[in-house]
């Protein structure tokens, strides 16, 4: 059965000249997926949609993720195992900057209105390969935050200077070393069985998922 990429951008979404729109079109059988508002990251809005995508999805599925986009994929993954082969995830923003409602911003007091995402997204290995891609003079997330994000999730970490020694966040145009690196991670696992190969359960009911987590987090907020 044949495959779907899906490609989620991150904020402010992905130009003609981004590398990521020049990976969709090398890549056969990708699909974006499309945010109501690319300058507004709701994390349970944007999760929602990569969702759905995912569900509608023929076949196994693979993620090429960036930014923002990373924590959106990752947390709707989380809850469709049986669905995800793999996900590159690109210089992931940082949780750190962002509540579940979006940016977080400063009370009076100077101190932030809500609290990060960061303890709402997953922090253990989901059951599907992951790769993520950090560059070393990342301002957004810097290089020890994305490695010990690489060890929660169980990501094999790739520096970007491996890759071309290029900034993810700023290179427009053609980006060949990321797509060799896609290709070979879709390679080394398109055989294998989707979801954790330790698990010997059913999956929790999808009311319980990390969507739903999230989702009862920002009412909390409001």
């Amino acid at each position: 059965m044949s495959a779907t990429i899906l490609i989620v951008p991150g904020l402010h979404g992905a130009p003609p000249e981004h590398w990521l729109s020049w990976l969709e079109h090398e890549l056969a059988g990708s699909q974006r997926v499309e945010q109501d508002d690319w300058n507004e990251p709701v994390l349970a809005h944007w999760a929602g949609r990569v969702k759905r995508a995912i569900d509608r999805a023929a076949g196994p599925v693979w993620i090429v993720a960036h930014g923002f986009g990373c924590l959106a994929a990752l947390l709707a993954a989380c809850d469709r195992t049986d669905r995800v082969a793999g996900a590159l995830l690109v210089a992931p923003a940082n949780p750190e900057r962002y509540s579940a409602d979006g940016l977080i911003t400063e009370g009076e007091d100077g101190r932030p209105r809500h609290p990060s995402v960061s303890g709402l997204l997953p922090q253990v290995p989901p059951g599907f390969t992951t790769l993520l891609v950090a560059h070393d003079r990342d301002p957004d997330l810097r290089l020890i935050s994305a490695s010990q994000w690489a060890e929660r999730w169980g990501s094999r970490l790739v520096l970007s200077s491996a890759l071309g020694d290029i900034d993810p966040a700023r290179h427009a145009g053609p980006w060949p070393q990321c797509l060799r690196l896609f290709r070979l991670m879709h390679h080394a696992q398109r055989d294998l069985p989707l979801g954790s190969l330790a698990e010997d359960t059913e999956p929790a009911p999808r009311r319980h998922g990390w969507l739903a987590k999230l989702r009862r987090q920002s009412r909390a907020t409001l």
